[in-house]
């Protein structure tokens, strides 16, 4: 049994406060994947049991309160008796920029409420997925930012973020965790992925990947006037006979030029 616990604060309340994306994060993976159960109360918390790829798993949300996550998680894990590294926890990061993710294993706290009484309960060799939610730029100011929503605007770049971790979410559940964070870097930042050497999925046989750059005729689309004025080619005309004699005349060529 794999375990991937969202971390947030349970209550219509909360729903939509950036503390709760690890809620929202857990919740898209129940959407978008049919094998789980119905949500039920369990472990003190929200659960819904299915399967990721090969791996069976378990997903929650603890109902505690942030800074009593660890009691719902050292119940799932004492229940299942599921080892640290089959423990995925998720959650927002305040020293990650918005759509951001970093992925991890150990490590502190970093103040991280969650993180500091699950560590408290389980240790702190479980995995992390941290979501980048941005810094308010006042230390005294924290507390309200985390505990507020998310801006409409937000949802140009959470709900493509929280999309792909639950279509990847099988490589989570399988520890596969390299292959996850070049995924979403794939989908999410390409520009980055370019620059680190990363190569998206697909392709052909040989792993080359199909050119996307789309190729250009000379003075076709997306050329200015003077610019396919300067490729266009030349008409072929007569050199010598009348006609050429008539074209000199009309052009104000002499034998000269």
């Amino acid at each position: 049994m794999r375990l991937i616990v969202g971390l947030g604060n349970p209550g219509a309340k909360y729903e939509r406060n950036r503390h709760n994306i690890g809620f929202m994060a857990v919740d898209e993976i129940h959407r978008c994947h049919s094998s789980f159960s119905p949500w039920r109360a369990r472990f003190q918390g929200q659960v819904s049991e299915g399967r990721l790829g090969s791996e069976k798993v378990l997903l929650l949300k603890p109902s505690t309160f942030m800074n009593d996550s660890g009691r719902a998680v050292g119940e799932a894990i004492r229940f299942y008796k599921i080892e640290p590294e089959d423990i995925v926890v998720i959650y927002d990061e305040l020293d990650l920029p918005p759509a951001k993710f970093r992925m991890k294993t150990g490590g502190g706290h970093g103040g991280h409420n969650g993180l500091r009484s699950i560590t408290a309960h389980i240790g702190a060799d479980y995995r992390r997925l941290r979501l980048g939610i941005g810094h308010p730029g006042d230390k005294k100011l924290v507390s309200n930012y985390v505990l507020g929503d998310f801006a409409k605007a937000d949802s140009d770049w959470m709900e493509p973020l929280l999309r792909e971790i639950a279509d990847n979410a099988d490589l989570l559940a399988e520890g596969k965790d390299s292959q996850f964070a070049n995924k979403l870097t794939l989908a999410l930042e390409p520009e980055k992925a370019k620059r680190s050497g990363a190569k998206p999925a697909g392709g052909d046989k040989g792993g080359k990947t199909a050119a996307t750059k789309p190729t250009k005729s000379p003075g076709g689309k997306g050329q200015s006037h003077i610019r396919q004025a300067r490729h266009a080619k030349t008409p072929n005309l007569p050199k010598s006979g009348p006609m050429a004699d008539m074209l000199k005349k009309l052009l104000g060529q002499s034998d000269k030029s």
